[in-house]
């Protein structure tokens, strides 16, 4: 087992990560930003080292000063969590070369799932259902793309292949706005992540957005972890998780979890990975795969009783992978609610003092999170500060200790969204189970 990790991330994911290392008995460092040393897994931590000012692009985005800290503290391993480098290639592949086991997919995998067009032809080679689409990038021959367009079928979504969180895609409904939406969801592209890069696909109306949990031990053997239902965002952002996907059945879990299980292994993938979907008619449709611990990992866990973080660094490690997928067992159900420090009303970040926070406790309850009564969110980096997950042996019950937790949460001194959570989980659609990924905009904050 590895001896001392380096975390090369912040908040809840940091201090999630410690505290496996802690259950494995490894030593971790902390790397942090100048207006971070309060964190609570700088605190905790066996060593810690600031590696630059607030700026991300200058601490927490600053490979050459995180591989330094991994010299400088003779640490064994650096686990990048989610966000920041966790999805750079370039990154894994410092780590590697520097000498250093990254707890994570080879930088190939991460290189080719990173860009959504090689992604979804590799997947279609697989096996991989997949939206209909261009199955390429588009060029400027505008001829060409209004044929294209028309073969898919109207509308279409324009997206970047470089894209994600919800940015570089637009929607395409008639021939006349086609080329003019490729032109500036290039420019778009190419501003926000520095690669003009555009595809098309068939625009789904009415998706829901389902994404299934993997593990590889990067030899050609992977097992999944059932699904996850992640279809309640706002502007493309997940605001709550829930696992199982209300409405799945236990044949199409099997069904789609030995795809993706099969994929994996002639990929020979490493690590944590999630295969996301879009799921309409009773049909899934490949998207993207994302190459690293998702924020909503702890209601499989809850479900499944498996440590996905642990499973990452054992797998790093090279220990053998000995779980097999009749071991995998789901009981029950789990609901994670994104707490974030913004306005309810107009959803501007709400940086500032926590004067006091109380956790919710109760059967069934968990909350990852990095703050405590004096904290200071500062306005650098995700307004997320907290994640809310309540299990129960039935969704019934899950739903009802959510709503017990969140009234029992006490968040002062600054606005967070707790009220849009409790709204959420009266609205009668949500309760009953498998709304699609617009009805939290287009129905629920409508009311």
């Amino acid at each position: 087992m590895l001896e001392k990790i380096l975390i090369a991330n912040r908040g809840e994911i940091a201090l999630r990560i410690l505290r496996a290392c802690r259950e494995l008995n490894i030593r971790t460092v902390a790397v942090h930003s100048t207006v971070d040393r309060s964190l609570k897994h700088v605190l905790l931590s066996d060593e810690s080292v600031c590696i630059g000012p607030a700026n991300s692009k200058e601490s927490y985005l600053n490979i050459p000063a995180i591989i330094s800290a991994a010299e400088l503290t003779h640490a064994s391993a650096i686990h990048p969590g989610y966000g920041f480098l966790s999805e750079n290639a370039d990154f894994a592949e410092r780590v590697e070369n520097s000498g250093f086991t990254f707890i994570g997919p080879r930088a190939d995998s991460i290189r080719k799932m990173g860009d959504k067009v090689e992604a979804i032809n590799t997947m279609r080679k697989l096996g991989v259902p997949c939206v209909p689409g261009s199955g390429g990038p588009l060029g400027d021959k505008k001829e060409l793309n209004h044929k294209i367009a028309e073969k898919i079928g109207y509308p279409v979504i324009i997206k970047a292949a470089g894209g994600g969180g919800g940015r570089g895609m637009r929607i395409v409904r008639t021939p006349e706005t086609l080329i003019e939406s490729i032109a500036m969801t290039k420019a778009e592209a190419l501003a926000a992540f520095g690669n003009a890069m555009v595809y098309m696909e068939k625009f789904l109306e009415n998706p829901r957005h389902i994404e299934i949990q993997v593990l590889g031990d990067g030899r050609g053997h992977a097992v999944h972890l059932g699904e996850r239902d992640c279809s309640m965002q706002r502007r493309h952002q997940k605001v709550i998780e829930e696992a199982t996907a209300p409405g799945i059945t236990e044949d199409q879990r099997k069904k789609i979890g030995h795809i993706c299980v099969k994929a994996c292994e002639k990929l020979k993938y490493r690590g944590a990975g999630t295969f996301e979907f879009l799921y309409e008619d009773k049909r899934f449709y490949f998207i993207e795969m994302n190459t690293r611990v998702q924020v909503e990992h702890p209601v499989t866990e809850l479900i499944t009783g498996i440590d996905i973080v642990k499973e990452q660094i054992s797998i790093a490690a090279g220990e053998k992978f000995t779980l097999k997928q009749k071991d995998v067992e789901f009981h029950g159900h789990a609901i994670e609610c994104r707490i974030n420090a913004e306005d309810p009303d107009t959803f501007i970040p709400c940086p500032g003092t926590i004067k006091l926070f109380h956790a919710p406790g109760g059967p069934g309850i968990r909350v990852d999170s990095h703050i405590y009564s004096g904290y200071t969110v500062p306005p650098n980096y995700d307004s997320m500060i907290a994640k809310v997950i309540a299990y129960g042996p039935t969704r019934t019950i899950a739903l009802a200790r959510m709503r017990n937790a969140l009234n029992e949460l006490v968040i002062d001194g600054i606005k967070t969204n707790i009220a849009l959570h409790k709204h959420i989980l009266q609205d009668p659609g949500f309760i009953s189970g498998g709304t699609n990924i617009h009805y939290l905009e287009k129905v629920i904050m409508n009311k």
